[in-house]
């Protein structure tokens, strides 16, 4: 059961109509009232009417829910409240009578209507699909004052975990404070609007993170992300203006309709891109390698399976000792799939980012194995992008050690109960054989492609020479 709190918004008639329309591609059926404020006595006459032409007139129930923002003194700007609560495809339908009973905890979760509270706010639950619901609420009580949902996000997902047991649905692992923030539905639009091929958070968030991979310290990483052509601001210190005490990152084509750049902190694109906790990484030694291609597949060899050692050695020891070396498994595949080019190693690289991530209140050891890692990704980012067919035998074979390494992650991720990070895990080690099997069938089956002066020969083989089968 996932419960997905929306962004806030001001017309709880538009909202409330579009619940009851048809839907933006006629996936609405039977809409219909099925819990609010007043309790299941006061249903029938909350519920709107529905006209010949079964459109429903929601006036009388948007007034309603509008009636304690209208009286109240000082109301906050965004007074609607919205979220909605989807089974999983395997689980069995639920009555409305058990809707109505998830609606109501989860309302209480949140601290908007306590059971028992006669002065909360007015909210209602909608359904108009088998598997899920969608509550709406305004957030001023009907005593006057405002509403305030603290980590709501949190406490819904925990009353989620809850009722999945009491009514045996399908279990959600719990949070472990590792996901990063999607984008919102109107970044997404904006984004097919403009005709962008990527999100600019899901962008910024890659180009940082294969920046954090070949940067070794504040001034290197903010160099690394102008070179990839992303904007960098910093922000200074109030008290000392000479401080650096964080930076956020933008792109040229995404602003705003007056112009202005759209600025995304580090940590609004990942719990681990704050600049504090890239200094903690930075501030750590990472072991010296030649940023030549001579002993490149050996040196990624030998850390990936020094990391995969190590992981299965601590996980049933300190299964927290082994994930400081995974922390760093994810800056590999990051320098990985900018030699790749062209977006191949895209979905790998987050699925594993995510994976391996440490919570946003974790504090990770330091460990020899996990340096190695970082000195690898360097040493990887330090090569350039691949562009010839030869290169292509050592990056397949680079692939499957990180999947290999996905493989043990999953396996450290679940012996932690941290599912949703194992999930990934397993999802990173499919997609990277995936693409493995679709370049190698690329590579063999094209003639080889013209050699390009001046770029590495990372398989060591003869330039006129093409493998053999």
């Amino acid at each position: 059961m996932i419960p997905a709190i929306h962004d806030r918004g001001r017309n709880v008639h538009g909202l409330v109509a579009y619940l009851y329309g048809p839907g933006r591609r006629e996936e609405h059926r039977n809409p219909h009232l099925i819990a609010a404020w007043t309790g299941p006595q006061q249903l029938p006459w909350l519920e709107p009417t529905c006209d010949s032409n079964g459109r429903h007139d929601v006036t009388r129930l948007a007034r309603l829910l509008r009636q304690p923002v209208n009286a109240a003194a000082h109301p906050p700007p965004l007074t609607v409240w919205h979220t909605s609560i989807r089974n999983h495809i395997t689980d069995r339908p639920l009555t409305d009578e058990q809707w109505a009973h998830i609606a109501a905890e989860i309302m209480n979760a949140v601290g908007l209507a306590p059971h028992g509270d006669p002065n909360a706010v007015r909210w209602a639950a909608i359904r108009h699909a088998e598997d899920h619901i969608h509550l709406v609420a305004t957030l001023v009580r009907q005593d006057g004052a405002t509403a305030w949902a603290w980590n709501e996000r949190y406490n819904a997902q925990a009353a989620a975990r809850r009722l999945e047991r009491e009514f045996g649905l399908y279990r959600v692992g719990p949070a472990d404070h590792t996901a990063h923030r999607y984008p919102g539905a109107a970044e997404q639009n904006k984004t097919r609007r403009l005709g962008h091929r990527d999100v600019p958070r899901d962008r910024l968030r890659r180009e940082v993170r294969a920046a954090v991979a070949a940067a070794t310290d504040e001034r290197s990483f903010v160099t690394a992300l102008q070179a990839a052509g992303v904007l960098v601001r910093l922000r200074h210190s109030t008290t000392n203006p000479g401080d650096v005490t964080g930076y956020a990152v933008g792109l040229p084509h995404h602003c705003t309709a007056a112009g202005d750049t759209i600025w995304y902190g580090g940590g609004r694109l990942a719990p681990d891109l704050t600049l504090p906790r890239l200094r903690q990484r930075w501030g750590r030694p990472v072991p010296n390698r030649p940023a030549t291609n001579r002993g490149l597949l050996e040196n990624v060899r030998d850390a990936l399976v020094a990391a995969r050692q190590d992981m299965a050695t601590w996980s049933d020891i300190d299964p927290d000792r082994a994930a400081a070396t995974a922390v760093h498994g994810s800056d590999v595949l990051s320098a990985l799939s900018a030699m790749a080019g062209r977006g191949q190693l895209t979905r790998a690289s987050d699925l594993l980012d995510r994976a391996a991530r440490a919570g946003c209140r974790d504090r990770t050891p330091y460990t020899l194995v996990g340096a190695n890692l970082r000195s690898v990704g360097r040493l990887l980012s330090s090569v350039g992008r691949l562009r010839m067919a030869r290169e292509t035998r050592s990056l397949l074979e680079m692939l499957e050690m990180v999947a290999a390494f996905a493989d043990t992650l999953a396996a450290l991720r679940r012996a932690q109960i941290r599912l949703h990070q194992a999930n990934a895990a397993h999802a990173a080690a499919v997609e990277l054989r995936t693409v493995a099997t679709r370049m190698s069938a690329q590579y063999f089956l094209q003639p080889p492609l013209p050699i390009a002066a001046g770029w590495p020969n990372i398989g060591g083989q003869p330039a006129h020479r093409r493998p053999r089968r």
